[in-house]
């Protein structure tokens, strides 16, 4: 199969911008770019454009994430990608993208963005929100509009993440006709391995990654797409000349340097044994009907009778607890414009600190109960 075949037309006969530092490296005397001949802040090198695609950080992200550096495109966050992925992709009125709801936004948005529809695959409450994989195979075998198929390992909200053996089916089912996308912001928090290793045997495999969770870096904005060649190359043509900052690329190859490696490892079991703590704090609560521990660093809990009580309920039943909690400094995550996710609240894994101050704050709310 040729990746090409699948993108759309305009963009595969494009001619891509070439910027200044594209076509000449950033050496010698330059006059090329229309730069400021210096820097207003001395020795920070701002006045010039950093490199399109950093090859340090490509050859980091590469080795970190087990691919190599031409199967890496380094992306403002990951969704960036996920946005371009959907314009290379997929052609107004005409292709589809395939979500599985509740998932992350922005699947959504990228796909209205481009005027693509979007053929939804609700996720039920009864067994947990978990990818009902037979439902997708269908899908994928049913309607040839279908381009990309978007998935989460672990999903944001419910957690829970794509074994290889269903992933491996889709990527058959897929071949030849979409591209299937695995979302591992969170994959550092699970057990899973990653779907970076099967890149080589799948030209319709795209792998989005993050230093914004597992990596504690959600500030700089630093992602990566991994695919193979081919892929990345047609994602090239329509990305920003220059999508990261000179200070983000700085800060990105100190975050991957070899001692903070150890310093990262410490952050996850920090987060698992506050998972521990979280999840203690929830059990018993009565007003909380069902917990969803999942696998990321994120807990999903369900508020009064939630979407099992009906659809003419009166109100979100976690609308008051989120009110609650926020007026008095706690920020947990409601979901007021998903209609599955009626009556969920999600709390992301905090310090001890901050699981014992939420604690207070649920004993509070019980007693009012």
């Amino acid at each position: 199969m040729n990746i090409e075949a699948l993108a759309r037309p305009e963009i595969v006969a494009m001619q891509p911008y070439s910027s200044a530092r594209t076509e000449a490296p950033a050496r010698g005397i330059l006059l090329n770019a229309n730069e400021a001949p210096r820097s207003l802040l001395a020795g920070a090198g701002l006045n010039r454009y950093p490199d399109p695609q950093p090859q340090a950080l490509v050859e980091r992200l590469a080795a970190l994430y087990g691919t190599r550096p031409d199967q890496v495109l380094v992306t403002r966050g990951s969704d960036e990608g996920i946005d371009l992925l959907t314009r290379v992709f997929c052609r107004a009125g005409r292709d589809a993208v395939l979500i599985c709801p509740p998932t992350f936004g922005m699947y959504r948005i990228a796909a209205q963005s481009q005027g693509a529809a979007i053929v939804s695959l609700p996720r039920s409450p009864a067994n947990g929100f978990r990818l009902d994989g037979p439902a997708l195979l269908a899908a994928l075998r049913t309607d040839p509009g279908i381009k990309l198929v978007f998935l989460t390992s672990p999903n944001n909200p419910s957690g829970d993440g794509v074994g290889q053996e269903l992933l491996l089916e889709l990527l058959e089912q897929a071949r030849g006709r979409a591209v299937v996308v695995m979302d591992e912001a969170y994959a550092e928090f699970c057990g899973l391995p990653s779907s970076a290793a099967l890149i080589d045997e799948h030209e319709n495999l795209a792998v989005l990654r993050t230093l914004s969770k597992a990596w504690a870096a959600a500030g700089l904005r630093c992602g990566a797409v991994l695919a193979q060649p081919g892929l990345i190359a047609l994602l090239r043509r329509v990305i920003a000349p220059y999508p990261l900052p000179s200070p983000v690329i700085a800060l990105a190859l100190r975050m991957l340097q070899d001692d903070m490696l150890e310093r990262q490892r410490q952050l996850l079991a920090e987060v698992a044994r506050n998972k521990t703590a979280l999840l203690e704090t929830l059990a018993g609560r009565t007003f909380l009907c069902e917990v969803i521990p999942g696998e990321a660093n994120f807990v999903l809990a369900r508020v009064g009778g939630g979407v099992n009580s009906g659809a003419d309920s009166a109100a979100d039943p976690a609308a008051a607890l989120l009110a609650f909690c926020a007026e008095r400094g706690v920020i947990l995550r409601g979901f007021p414009a998903e209609p599955l996710l009626r009556g969920y609240i999600r709390i992301t894994v905090g310090t001890r600190e901050e699981i014992a101050a939420l604690s207070t704050l649920l004993d509070e709310w019980g007693q009012r109960r």
